[in-house]
């Protein structure tokens, strides 16, 4: 328990997987626009994390400019009930602040 709660307790990193919880496999652009306020290079840390840890993918696209999108891998798929558990109780305790 201790290893899955180091992983997710930094900073960002259960925002992250919440938006691709929501908006499916995202391009890194988007992910960033959609991370209100998270810098580039903490938002590239936290996917390497989380890449590392095999709860999302990295695919690249050798296009021109490349194309690289993240989502959730099956073992990334596992926490969406909680994501969605955590979820209902911010709604509970903060409305839709």
């Amino acid at each position: 328990m201790s290893i899955l709660m180091s992983l997710l307790s930094g900073p960002w990193t259960m925002y992250i997987l919440w938006v691709l919880c929501n908006s499916g496999p995202t391009r890194f652009g988007a992910l960033k626009h959609l991370v209100e306020g998270i810098s580039t290079k903490v938002l590239t840390e936290r996917l390497r994390m989380l890449e590392a840890a095999e709860i999302i993918y990295r695919q690249y696209e050798p296009t021109v400019p490349p194309q690289v999108t993240y989502g959730l891998t099956e073992r990334g798929q596992e926490l969406i009930d909680v994501l969605h558990q955590l979820n209902a109780l911010a709604e509970r305790w903060y409305g839709s602040e």
